[in-house]
């Protein structure tokens, strides 16, 4: 294993900031999101919701990559978010959302598995 495991996991989070973001802030996305009940724009609970997961993937993102991080704390941060992606990727293919199944369980098994390869650079 690599720095360049942590580097793709850090990158996956980060995508996954960018995307709550952008719906935090109106992007018409919610068939992708959420179960997909909500056609376009979220409602304004669901925006504060991605506000606030924006605000934690984009820390983890950072957590994972910074060289500041003690290794140990890597590797827990790692080890949480590989068992979290891993559960993710069951309501993600559980989703009345065809576009939200296309997307997230494949993307949670991404991260999953990056996050649990990284595991093994975390003190790298």
């Amino acid at each position: 294993m690599s720095t360049r495991d942590r580097t793709v996991t850090a990158l996956g989070l980060g995508g996954v900031a960018a995307f709550q973001l952008a719906l935090a802030l109106g992007a018409p996305w919610g068939r992708a999101s959420y179960g997909g009940q909500h056609e376009g724009v979220l409602p304004r609970r669901l925006r504060w919701v991605s506000a606030g997961a924006t605000v934690v993937y984009a820390g983890v993102a950072v957590t994972v990559a910074s060289e500041r991080t003690p290794p140990r704390v890597r590797r827990g941060v790692l080890t949480a978010v590989a068992g979290l992606m891993s559960v993710a990727v069951v309501p993600n293919a559980m989703s009345r959302s065809a576009l939200e199944r296309a997307i997230w369980t494949p993307a949670s098994g991404a991260l999953a598995y990056a996050a649990w390869r990284a595991r093994g650079s975390a003190g790298e």
